[in-house]
């Protein structure tokens, strides 16, 4: 199948939900117990696309994946800071369609003068279980990201505790008197 990344737009909302209502309901991937309605989805989608991509991947008129950032930190002093977030449909996990998403994300946050990517995980505490493995971990890795942190038993989700960890990647330099306020 050929596939194509586009830009996502409000309307898109019930069909990427449809991919994150699996995440919230079997995985602790999210750490959020409830699937969002589809208003509350668009109206994410809307604050993104205000200052940043918001990508999607779609074959044959399907959505597949998605990928977005959202702020590091509110505070002026993190705008080259974004944190990463990306939803790939179940059964379309390990196509390379996470890949595609980050790539072009990356592309397109380099040219807006993004110099630092974020990327909040959730993480076994100890051993995988049927909730949460470390693949997500192990494709970041992939994808050039390094750990940075790691949070212990700060995430409680079907009935037991997980951690969460911080990694990065740097994707520009880091120079003194950056253009501010983009």
């Amino acid at each position: 199948m050929t596939y194509q990344i586009r830009i996502a737009t409000p309307e898109d909302a019930k069909e990427l939900l449809d991919i994150y209502r699996y995440y919230v309901e079997n995985t602790a991937i999210t750490f959020e117990y409830d699937v969002p309605s589809v208003e509350e989805f668009r109206g994410r989608i809307e604050r993104v696309l205000k200052k940043f991509p918001y990508l999607v991947v779609e074959g044959e008129g399907k959505i597949y994946g998605y990928a977005y950032v959202s702020p590091f930190k509110e505070r002026a002093a993190y705008q080259w800071a974004v944190e990463t977030s990306i939803y790939v449909a179940k059964d379309a996990r390990r196509d390379g369609i996470g890949r595609m998403l980050y790539e072009e994300l990356e592309k397109r946050l380099k040219e807006m003068g993004i110099l630092n990517l974020n990327a909040c995980i959730g993480y076994p505490n100890g051993a995988e279980d049927e909730h949460l493995n470390y693949d997500s971990v192990r494709f970041h890795e992939k994808m050039g990201y390094s750990m940075v942190g790691e949070f212990h038993q700060c995430g409680y989700k079907f009935g037991r505790w997980y951690n969460m960890v911080w990694m990065e990647k740097l994707i520009g330099e880091h120079v003194n008197d950056p253009a501010c306020d983009r």
